[in-house]
This record gives structure tokens, sequence and C-alpha cells, in this order.
């Protein structure tokens, strides 16, 4: 974004608050305004009474909703985090606009702050907004099933209790903006490092009362997203605001510390869960409760506590689920979905189901897993729950238990203990764990892709899909150019862009391979039968005659009969005074949003095998394998890819990744040095094997990849990590697991059974 330059181009800074909750008195903004090189200094007043009235609108509304809290475009009378912005300074560069950011006076008042999502509900907590009357911001069940009769009938109960702490985005490039205003040719263009560019068209119109028409959305190569870069954000209307004040492009760009604060994390869970079972280890119903803390406004909607919310139970055959979901409010930075969304923290939780069940009965976890993984023969598999679209969720395909096996068999998980015992004769603690999931990929309600043929024989090819590094430019020319019977090279596509293609949803969810692959290979179907018509007639042959092949449309018994696919489009696009050739429309192309039949559902099995250093409580992941089916598979290459940085991520969730906050709700890990992520010095190699199980959903049978590789991963490492310790009687009811825990546990563990979130209960 940042290397994006315009003529008259100037660079703005947001003022933002250094307290997680205070009352503002008084903004003077004379010194700012002043200093030469400024501008513009812009309050909430100074927006216009248009703004200054008008908080953010909610992108995913919901009757759910309790209090649909959203911020001010600038800070009006309170701000509920560090970080929420107050003023705008528009400069000739980024230099003078933050010189002139010190030179703003506000006068605050600090207000009691809530951090913690556990104390939230209390009634003697502080209230993240002043003005409202608590700090719920939703409550839902997740239910199916008849749980009183499953826990009435268990052999054994078994209570969990364990808190998944919060972790940020970090992509490579943070987020950024330009915007230009033109009010007698384009409107409005606004260039932002967003995965979800039809979104902030839509959502920018409305904030702004303009129509779609005139609101133009870039979203140029972006340098990572993973979730927090597909919500729609202050800055992008600020900005765009400025910029029609001033009527000059204004660009702004976030810096590393703006994005420790400001944009959108995930995270901060707790769960409290009972999970009934028989004396042979299957599971029979699982019930509880989880707070899921949706930080200072709900920017996001339900979105991330549904994508928890319906995972739920997982790849595992249970059949009774009653989990109350509690949405509260506190001083700190938005949650959203981060990659995976929502879906690591229902797979992690019902791994721990798995692991509780195995280590009451002393059973083997992955035998606890092979007994309750849905079964091939169930597919498709209805699970009971009801997606927020008001659908039964049903898993269309798979082989869960061939997944478990193939990743047994990459991980040599039936020769570890003969590796932990030889370890454990050299005083060295190896552990093995496992993580299991499902992931709702390619969800709707579509994405276009349109294909023409140029007279040159080349092929365009534009969609709505926005890329941050997925490859998606690669699968869509694969598929056109499969399709379509033309080299790869000279296809030709152009993404991301609101005044290319007309409409698109966004780059979430795993869900671009699905949605965009079936409308690409449906329109390259429509050209490619439209270019053997013409070819029929202009050949004089029948079209069930003719073959394409390196962009050639020919007789396949006479191949010297032919004629070029830029021969049939220049045909089919005559000038003045031309004509059409009857029976054709003009061009030689087609649109289509053609869409899956419903959310195909991918699958995986990740096995971590760790080492713990009981003195430093250092853990080293030896091994990592990776089992997946993602359906059919575009490119290899790129899936792969995906795979091994969906693991890292995960990884980073477990061991690494933690966004702290003090009782008064300022952070503590603004910075690399503090806030830790996984390095490739500390990553193992990691192998992988793929289960192939087309979907029946969409002609090419795929499922999505995006984030398989990180769903899993936090609770494999958290088991083999328990695992290792297993003699200690250590138990982790908290991640990411640091060292100093570690140590902690077990140092508490060597003398008694260390446990830390489980305990057994008499049935009930």
């Amino acid at each position: 974004m940042d290397d994006i330059k315009l003529p008259g181009m100037l660079q703005a800074a947001f003022l933002r608050s250094p307290h997680a909750h205070a009352r503002i008195s008084s903004i003077d903004t004379t010194a700012a305004a002043q200093l030469e090189g400024v501008h513009a200094v812009l309050t909430l007043d100074d927006l216009g009474p248009e703004h200054a009235d008008r908080p953010m609108l909610q992108a995913y509304p919901n009757p759910r909703i309790k209090q649909n809290i959203l911020p001010h475009l600038l800070a009006r009378d309170e701000v509920a985090l560090v970080g929420q912005t107050v003023a705008l300074v528009v400069a000739d560069n980024r230099y003078i606009a933050e010189d002139a950011l010190a030179l703003i006076e506000v006068d605050y008042q600090p207000l009691p702050a809530v951090v913690d999502c556990r104390k939230a509900l209390d009634s003697a907590a502080p209230k993240a907004h002043s003005s409202a009357p608590n700090n719920l911001a939703a409550s839902f069940s997740n239910t199916f099933g008849d749980t009183e009769a499953a826990f009435k009938h268990a052999d054994e109960v078994y209570e969990i209790d364990f808190l998944q702490h919060r972790g940020g985005c970090h992509a490579t490039e943070c987020r950024g903006v330009i915007a230009q205003y033109s009010p007698h040719q384009d409107g409005l263009t606004l260039w932002s490092s967003t995965q979800c560019p039809y979104l902030i068209r839509r959502m920018l119109a409305r904030q702004l009362d303009l129509p779609e028409s005139r609101v133009r959305v870039i979203a140029p190569n972006v340098g990572g997203g993973f979730g927090p870069k597909a919500g729609f954000y202050v800055e992008e209307v600020v900005t765009a605001i400025a910029a029609i004040k001033l009527g000059r492009p204004v660009k702004w760009i976030e810096d590393r510390r703006e994005h420790f604060t400001a944009t959108n994390t995930q995270r901060d869970q707790h769960w409290h869960l009972d999970v009934a079972a028989d004396n042979k280890g299957h599971i029979l119903g699982v019930r509880g409760r989880a707070i899921l803390d949706s930080g200072a406004f709900l920017s996001y909607g339900l979105l991330l506590p549904f994508t928890t919310l319906a995972p739920l139970p997982g790849p595992y055959a249970v059949e009774a689920v009653n989990v109350q979901f509690d949405v509260v409010f506190t001083n700190t930075t938005p949650n959203s979905p981060v990659r995976g969304a929502g879906r690591p923290n229902a797979a992690y939780a019902m791994e721990r189901c798995i692991e509780a069940v195995a280590r009451g009965l002393q059973l083997d976890p992955a035998e606890v897993r092979r007994i309750n993984l849905i079964k091939q023969e169930q597919f498709p598999y209805a699970t009971g729950q009801i997606h927020p679209n008001g659908r039964p969720i049903v898993y269309d395909s798979g082989d869960y238990i061939g997944t478990l096996d193939k990743a047994m068999a990459l991980g040599d998980y039936a020769g570890f203990k003969k590796r932990q015992v030889a370890a454990r004769q050299q005083d060295r603690y190896l552990g093995i764990g496992i993580g299991a999931c499902v992931e709702d990929t390619g969800v709707g309600p579509y994405e276009g892709c349109t294909v023409r043929v140029d007279p040159s024989g080349e092929v365009l090819v534009e969609s709505g899909a926005a890329d941050q590094g997925q490859g998606h430019r690669t699968i869509i020319a694969q598929i056109v150019a499969d399709g379509l019977g033309v080299p790869f090279e000279r296809v030709h596509v152009t993404i991301g862009d609101t005044g290319k293609f007309p409409q698109g949803v966004g780059t979430i969810g795993s869900r671009v391979g699905v949605n965009v692959g079936t409308a690409a290979n449906d329109a390259a179907a429509s050209v490619r039968k439209k270019a053997l018509e013409f070819a029929a007639k202009a050949l004089e042959v029948n079209a069930a005659e003719l073959e394409i092949e390196a962009g050639i449309v020919r007789v396949t018994h006479v191949p010297e009969m032919s004629i070029a696919l830029g021969e049939v489009a220049l045909r089919l696009t005559p000038m003045t005074g031309g004509a059409v050739p009857e029976g054709f429309t003009p061009g030689l192309e087609a649109t289509s949003y053609a869409a899956s039949k419903g959310p195909p559902h991918a699958n995986g099995v990740n096995i971590a095998e760790v080492e713990v250093d009981i003195d430093t409580g250092k853990v080293k992941i030896l091994r990592y394998s990776v089992a997946h089916d993602c359906g059919t598979m575009i490119n290899p290459m790129i899936v792969d890819g995906q795979l091994i940085g969906g693991v890292v991520h995960g990884i980073g969730n477990a061991l690494f990744e933690q966004m702290i906050y003090d009782e008064a709700g300022q952070p503590q890990t603004t910075t690399y040095a503090d806030y830790l992520l996984p390095l490739a010095t500390e990553m193992p190699r990691i192998d992988i094997v793929h289960q192939e199980t087309p979907s029946p959903l969409n002609p090419l049978g795929l499922k999505g990849a995006g984030e398989g590789g990180t769903i899993p991963a936090a609770a494999a490492v958290v088991a083999a990590i328990e695992n290792a310790l297993e003699s200690f009687g250590v138990v982790i009811g908290y991640y990411p697991v640091t060292p100093q825990r570690l140590v902690e546990l077990i140092t508490a563990g060597a003398g008694e059974r260390c446990v830390e979130a489980m305990s057994t209960t008499p049935p009930a």
C-alpha cells in the first residue's frame, strides 16, 4: 500500500487514546493546526453534523445482539480502549502529522476499566461503557440432542476448565488506506489493504450516504490478512472524509504499535465444560458455558461467536450438546476472526474433551478419537446444529478415520512409545499429541468470474476475490486454462477491484478457491461451448468432432481444419458495418456466479511430537505431521504452503503469542520484544499427506484449505506437552504455554498430581 503514490497526496496520522477508559472533557487542536505543513486537524465535530451523531454502522446485524455498541468515527465523550481514534491530522508528510499529534491537548478523566472476560459479568465489575447497563453484548445457546439423558446414562463425567488467550493478526503489511475523491468523475476511490473490498464499498457507501456506484474500492497486492483485514474500520471512513473535505488524495498507513492496539485481535475465551462418556470411551454429550471477549466494541457483529459455535462437536459423532455462549465487552482491542475464525477455539474444546476421557479411562487418545469420529458410511452427516443462516449443518463427505490413520502413519505414532522410553532413559521427556478438526469452507452466497477471449487470443479473467498471498491468480488461471484449452501463460487475471468486477463477497473462511473456482470453471465451460458452436458452423462440421488445444479449435480427425480462439473472438466482435454471426451474441465471453451447493467440509489431523526440558520449561517440537482432506487439489504446492503456514500460526497460538493487558487495560506487549511470534529457527519440519475426498457439492470436488493447518494445531501441541509430563500429572488449562508456567506446573507436580484445569465428578 505504501508504494502507491498519487499526485498531490497528503498523509494522515491518528491521535489515539492513551487510556483504556476515560471521559473526554475537552480537545484543543489550536497549536497543532498552526504547525507548518499541516492541512487539517479533525475531531468528531469537524467531520460535520452528519457524522458527529452517527457511530459506525454494524456490518453484521443480528437480532441476538443485546447491545450493539460501536465506536464513533472519532471519540465523542468517552474512550473505551487504548488506541481508540480521537483526532486526525492531515499534513504534507507523516513526520509533520505526528509532530502535530503531540501538540493536541486532550483533557481525559480516567474511569475504571474491565479487562478480564471472566469478571466482566460480575455485578461489581466496572462497565466498559459508562452509559451501558452492563457488559453483556449477547447471549445464546448451542443446543441439540438430549443432554439431560446423556449425562443421566453416562458411566463417567469429566469437568474441563480452560482459557484461550488473545493473539493478533501480525501480517507482514499493516493496514493502510488511500482515499481520492473526484466529484465530477469517478466519485470516491479507496485503496485499502482489505480482504473484502465489496464489504468496504457497501459499508463506506452507507456510512457516507453515497450510492455504491460512486464508490470504488481497490485491494492491491496485500501482504497478509489472516482475518482482521476483513473488517470495516473507522480509519477507512475518516480518511475518505478527509480526502473529500480537502479535495486531495489522503494516505494513512498503520504503524506497528497501532497494529497492536487498533487492529482486531482474537480469543480471550474462557470455557467450562462437562463431558459425559461411557466406560468404553464414547462421548455421549457435552454441556457447559463459554465466555467470549468482544473487546470494547462489537465490530464484527456475532460472526466470531457463531463461527465458534457452529463447528461443535467437530469431527465427532456426539449426539447431544448444550453450551451457552456469553459475549462480553471489555476495555480492550475489539476481537474478530483471526485465521480459523472461532474454529480453532471449538476444535480445542472438543480435543480437550477427548483428552479428558482418554486420561480418565486410561485409554490411548488416538483410540478414543477413532471410537468417536464420524464413520465414512455416515456421510452426509447432519450434526444436529443449525447454522446462523437457519439451515441444518451437514458434513458433505470425508473419511475422517482414514485421515487419522494417514496422520498416525506419517508421524510413526505406533513407534512413539519406543522413542519415548529410550528418551526417558536419557532423562529426556518426549510427548506426542493429536488434534483433529473439521472446517466448513466455501461459505456462500457467491463469488463471480468473467472469462473473455481477446481477438489476440489472450484470455482475460476478472473476479472480485482479493488476494493476500494465497495464490488466487494462479489457481483461477489454472482452472480457466484447463477448462478452455489454452496455455496457462495466456490467461491474465485481474482481481480485487470493485471497479473491474461488479459484485463479490471477500476472502474469508477458506471460501475463495471453492466459490471462484466453481464460477471460473463454469464461465470457462460456457466460453468453450460458444467457441465450439461457432467453429462448428465456420468449419461446417459437428461440434462433437471438435477439440480445443493450445488455444486452437480443430477437427479431431482432420487437425489441419482449425480456427484460433482469437479469430473466433474477432469474428464475434465486428466493427461498424459488420454483422454479428446469426445465432450468436457479441463477444467470446461469459460471466458466472455458479457456486457450491452448500459449504463443503474439509477435515484434518495434526500430530505433534515434542520434547520438554523440565528444568527450563522449554518446549521443542521435534516432529510435526499433517493429514488433510481438502477434496480435489487445484495446486498441491499452494495447498501445502497454506497448510504449513497455518500450522506455524497454530504453533504460535499454542506456545508464543500472548497479548497482555494490565488491570488498568494498558497493553503490555506492543513490540516484538514482548509479543513473541514463531520464528523459522523454532519450527520443525512439517510433513504433509493428503486424503483426497472430492466434495459432491461442486463440479470440481473442491474444499477449502486456507485454515486447516491452524485449527487443530494448539490442541495437538498442548496434548503433546501433557503427554511428555504425564509422570508429573500436568494438565494444562491455559495457552499459550509459556516456559515459566510449565516450570511452575512441573514443580507442583513433582510432589503431588498437578491438575490445573480438570477434575472428575460422579455421573449426574
